[in-house]
Protein backbone atom coordinates (compact mmCIF):
# COMPACT_ATOMS: atom_id res chain seq x y z
CA UNK A 1 0.00 0.00 0.00
CA UNK A 2 1.61 3.41 -1.22
CA UNK A 3 1.75 6.39 1.63
CA UNK A 4 1.63 9.67 -0.02
CA UNK A 5 2.21 13.37 1.93
CA UNK A 6 0.51 16.16 0.91
CA UNK A 7 3.18 18.91 1.44
CA UNK A 8 0.47 21.42 2.30
CA UNK A 9 0.62 19.76 6.29
CA UNK A 10 3.78 21.20 6.86
CA UNK A 11 1.87 25.06 6.30
CA UNK A 12 -0.85 23.66 8.82
CA UNK A 13 1.84 22.63 11.02
CA UNK A 14 3.93 26.35 11.04
CA UNK A 15 0.02 27.99 11.68
CA UNK A 16 -1.02 25.42 14.76
CA UNK A 17 2.55 26.31 16.20
CA UNK A 18 2.77 29.91 15.99
CA UNK A 19 -1.23 29.99 17.19
CA UNK A 20 -0.20 27.66 19.89
CA UNK A 21 -2.64 25.39 18.89
CA UNK A 22 -0.04 22.55 17.67
CA UNK A 23 -1.46 20.39 20.66
CA UNK A 24 -5.13 20.18 19.43
CA UNK A 25 -3.93 19.77 16.16
CA UNK A 26 -1.89 16.84 17.02
CA UNK A 27 -4.99 15.26 18.81
CA UNK A 28 -6.68 16.24 15.54
CA UNK A 29 -4.08 14.20 13.66
CA UNK A 30 -4.80 11.26 15.74
CA UNK A 31 -8.27 11.11 16.40
CA UNK A 32 -8.13 11.73 11.89
CA UNK A 33 -5.88 8.39 11.53
CA UNK A 34 -7.98 6.42 13.67
CA UNK A 35 -10.66 8.47 12.10
CA UNK A 36 -9.53 6.67 9.07
CA UNK A 37 -8.87 3.52 10.66
CA UNK A 38 -12.72 2.92 10.88
CA UNK A 39 -13.01 3.43 6.69
CA UNK A 40 -9.91 0.99 6.31
CA UNK A 41 -12.07 -1.83 8.39
CA UNK A 42 -14.93 -1.14 6.81
CA UNK A 43 -13.75 -1.31 3.33
CA UNK A 44 -11.53 -4.77 4.45
CA UNK A 45 -14.95 -6.39 5.18
CA UNK A 46 -16.70 -5.21 2.39
CA UNK A 47 -14.03 -7.07 0.54
CA UNK A 48 -11.74 -4.22 -1.02
CA UNK A 49 -8.17 -4.04 -0.97
CA UNK A 50 -6.74 -0.49 0.35
CA UNK A 51 -4.18 0.60 -2.59
CA UNK A 52 -3.17 4.34 -0.75
CA UNK A 53 -3.00 6.52 2.25
CA UNK A 54 -2.59 10.21 1.62
CA UNK A 55 -1.22 12.39 4.80
CA UNK A 56 -3.26 15.45 4.20
CA UNK A 57 -3.68 18.86 6.02
CA UNK A 58 -6.78 17.88 7.85
CA UNK A 59 -6.26 13.85 8.28
CA UNK A 60 -6.04 10.86 6.64
CA UNK A 61 -7.76 9.98 3.24
CA UNK A 62 -7.77 6.20 1.80
CA UNK A 63 -8.31 4.96 -1.98
CA UNK A 64 -9.65 1.49 -2.32
CA UNK A 65 -9.52 -0.90 -5.27
CA UNK A 66 -12.58 -2.48 -6.05
CA UNK A 67 -13.92 -5.25 -7.40
CA UNK A 68 -15.20 -5.47 -10.78
CA UNK A 69 -18.41 -7.75 -9.63
CA UNK A 70 -19.79 -4.74 -7.55
CA UNK A 71 -20.39 -3.06 -10.96
CA UNK A 72 -22.87 -5.74 -11.93
CA UNK A 73 -24.99 -5.62 -9.48
CA UNK A 74 -27.47 -2.78 -10.39
CA UNK A 75 -29.25 -0.99 -7.67
CA UNK A 76 -31.79 1.66 -8.74
CA UNK A 77 -30.00 4.22 -10.67
CA UNK A 78 -26.47 2.87 -9.47
CA UNK A 79 -24.98 -0.34 -8.62
CA UNK A 80 -23.89 -2.68 -5.39
CA UNK A 81 -20.65 -0.27 -5.99
CA UNK A 82 -22.02 3.17 -5.04
CA UNK A 83 -23.99 1.23 -1.84
CA UNK A 84 -20.79 -0.04 -0.50
CA UNK A 85 -18.83 2.82 -0.88
CA UNK A 86 -21.03 5.20 1.18
CA UNK A 87 -20.93 2.55 4.13
CA UNK A 88 -17.29 3.06 3.84
CA UNK A 89 -17.23 6.65 3.96
CA UNK A 90 -20.06 6.74 6.66
CA UNK A 91 -17.57 4.24 9.23
CA UNK A 92 -15.08 7.38 9.55
CA UNK A 93 -17.23 9.54 11.19
CA UNK A 94 -19.21 7.00 13.29
CA UNK A 95 -15.75 5.65 14.64
CA UNK A 96 -15.45 9.58 16.05
CA UNK A 97 -18.99 9.36 17.39
CA UNK A 98 -18.34 6.15 19.40
CA UNK A 99 -14.87 7.70 20.90
CA UNK A 100 -17.08 10.61 22.04
CA UNK A 101 -19.57 8.27 23.78
CA UNK A 102 -17.29 5.95 24.97
CA UNK A 103 -15.32 8.40 26.65
CA UNK A 104 -18.52 10.35 28.40
CA UNK A 105 -19.08 6.58 29.86
CA UNK A 106 -15.60 6.18 31.23
CA UNK A 107 -15.95 9.62 32.85
CA UNK A 108 -19.22 8.73 34.27
CA UNK A 109 -17.52 5.26 35.88
CA UNK A 110 -14.56 5.94 36.83
CA UNK A 111 -14.68 9.95 37.85
CA UNK A 112 -11.29 10.78 35.98
CA UNK A 113 -11.00 13.56 33.88
CA UNK A 114 -7.78 12.38 32.26
CA UNK A 115 -6.80 9.02 30.29
CA UNK A 116 -3.71 8.43 29.40
CA UNK A 117 -2.34 12.18 30.48
CA UNK A 118 -4.73 13.20 27.93
CA UNK A 119 -8.11 15.33 29.28
CA UNK A 120 -11.35 13.95 28.65
CA UNK A 121 -12.90 17.38 26.86
CA UNK A 122 -9.98 17.19 24.86
CA UNK A 123 -10.64 14.00 23.40
CA UNK A 124 -14.72 15.04 22.88
CA UNK A 125 -14.10 17.99 21.70
CA UNK A 126 -11.60 16.72 18.92
CA UNK A 127 -13.86 14.02 17.90
CA UNK A 128 -16.92 16.04 18.16
CA UNK A 129 -14.61 17.93 15.47
CA UNK A 130 -13.42 15.81 13.21
CA UNK A 131 -17.35 14.39 13.24
CA UNK A 132 -18.96 17.57 12.23
CA UNK A 133 -16.03 18.64 9.83
CA UNK A 134 -15.98 15.15 7.54
CA UNK A 135 -19.80 15.28 7.63
CA UNK A 136 -19.92 18.83 5.63
CA UNK A 137 -21.65 18.38 2.65
CA UNK A 138 -18.72 19.12 0.04
CA UNK A 139 -17.09 17.10 -1.92
CA UNK A 140 -14.64 15.10 -1.30
CA UNK A 141 -14.92 15.62 2.12
CA UNK A 142 -17.11 12.15 3.79
CA UNK A 143 -20.43 14.39 3.75
CA UNK A 144 -20.01 15.24 -0.20
CA UNK A 145 -19.45 11.71 -0.92
CA UNK A 146 -22.30 10.20 1.57
CA UNK A 147 -24.49 13.16 -0.38
CA UNK A 148 -23.09 12.35 -3.66
CA UNK A 149 -24.00 8.25 -3.34
CA UNK A 150 -27.24 8.85 -2.60
CA UNK A 151 -27.94 11.14 -5.02
CA UNK A 152 -26.79 8.35 -7.55
CA UNK A 153 -28.74 5.90 -6.40
CA UNK A 154 -31.70 7.62 -6.58
CA UNK A 155 -31.23 9.68 -9.58
CA UNK A 156 -28.13 8.87 -11.52
CA UNK A 157 -24.51 9.35 -12.16
CA UNK A 158 -25.08 12.79 -13.82
CA UNK A 159 -27.22 14.12 -11.44
CA UNK A 160 -24.92 13.25 -8.46
CA UNK A 161 -22.48 15.28 -10.26
CA UNK A 162 -24.67 18.13 -11.00
CA UNK A 163 -26.09 18.53 -8.01
CA UNK A 164 -23.01 17.84 -5.38
CA UNK A 165 -20.93 20.62 -7.03
CA UNK A 166 -23.72 23.43 -6.62
CA UNK A 167 -24.02 21.90 -3.10
CA UNK A 168 -20.76 22.21 -2.19
CA UNK A 169 -20.53 25.56 -3.38
CA UNK A 170 -23.35 26.75 -2.07
CA UNK A 171 -22.09 25.31 1.50
CA UNK A 172 -18.66 26.48 1.71
CA UNK A 173 -19.85 30.30 0.67
CA UNK A 174 -22.47 30.21 3.94
CA UNK A 175 -19.51 28.44 5.82
CA UNK A 176 -17.04 31.56 4.52
CA UNK A 177 -19.58 33.97 5.82
CA UNK A 178 -20.58 32.36 9.12
CA UNK A 179 -16.35 31.86 9.55
CA UNK A 180 -15.78 35.43 9.45
CA UNK A 181 -18.13 36.65 12.12
CA UNK A 182 -16.49 33.69 14.11
CA UNK A 183 -13.26 34.85 13.16
CA UNK A 184 -13.75 38.73 14.24
CA UNK A 185 -16.00 37.24 17.80
CA UNK A 186 -12.98 34.73 18.89
CA UNK A 187 -9.99 35.77 16.69
CA UNK A 188 -8.87 32.34 15.92
CA UNK A 189 -6.54 32.74 12.52
CA UNK A 190 -7.14 28.63 12.68
CA UNK A 191 -11.03 28.86 11.27
CA UNK A 192 -9.63 30.86 8.32
CA UNK A 193 -6.90 28.33 7.39
CA UNK A 194 -9.51 26.14 7.45
CA UNK A 195 -11.78 27.94 5.17
CA UNK A 196 -9.30 28.63 3.13
CA UNK A 197 -8.31 24.74 2.85
CA UNK A 198 -12.05 24.06 1.71
CA UNK A 199 -11.88 26.87 -1.10
CA UNK A 200 -8.86 24.85 -2.03
CA UNK A 201 -10.68 21.77 -2.08
CA UNK A 202 -13.86 22.93 -4.26
CA UNK A 203 -11.75 25.13 -6.75
CA UNK A 204 -9.73 22.11 -7.36
CA UNK A 205 -13.14 19.60 -7.92
CA UNK A 206 -14.79 22.29 -9.59
CA UNK A 207 -12.12 21.89 -12.05
CA UNK A 208 -12.72 17.81 -12.47
CA UNK A 209 -16.44 18.77 -12.70
CA UNK A 210 -16.30 21.06 -15.32
CA UNK A 211 -13.52 18.37 -17.12
CA UNK A 212 -16.52 15.82 -15.99
CA UNK A 213 -19.05 17.75 -17.61
CA UNK A 214 -17.34 18.10 -21.05
CA UNK A 215 -16.62 14.56 -21.43
CA UNK A 216 -20.15 13.77 -20.94
CA UNK A 217 -21.15 15.98 -23.20
CA UNK A 218 -18.72 14.59 -25.57
CA UNK A 219 -19.95 11.20 -24.81
CA UNK A 220 -23.89 11.07 -24.43
CA UNK A 221 -25.09 14.36 -25.15
CA UNK A 222 -28.03 16.04 -23.97
CA UNK A 223 -30.49 13.03 -24.63
CA UNK A 224 -28.76 10.87 -21.61
CA UNK A 225 -28.65 14.14 -19.62
CA UNK A 226 -32.32 14.03 -19.57
CA UNK A 227 -32.86 10.10 -18.96
CA UNK A 228 -30.24 10.51 -15.62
Amino acid sequence: MQIKINLKIFLFLIIFIITGQIKIYALLMLFAFIHELGHIAMGIILGFKPESISIIPTGFSVQFKAEIENYNVKIKCANLLTVKKILIVIAGPLVNAIIVICTMIYYKVTGNVYIFDIQLNLIIYSNILIFIFNLIPIYPLDGGRILEGIIHIYCGTYQSYVITNKISNIIVILLTVASSILVLIYKNIAIVVIIIYLWILVISENKKFNTKMKIWDKLFGTIEKKIN
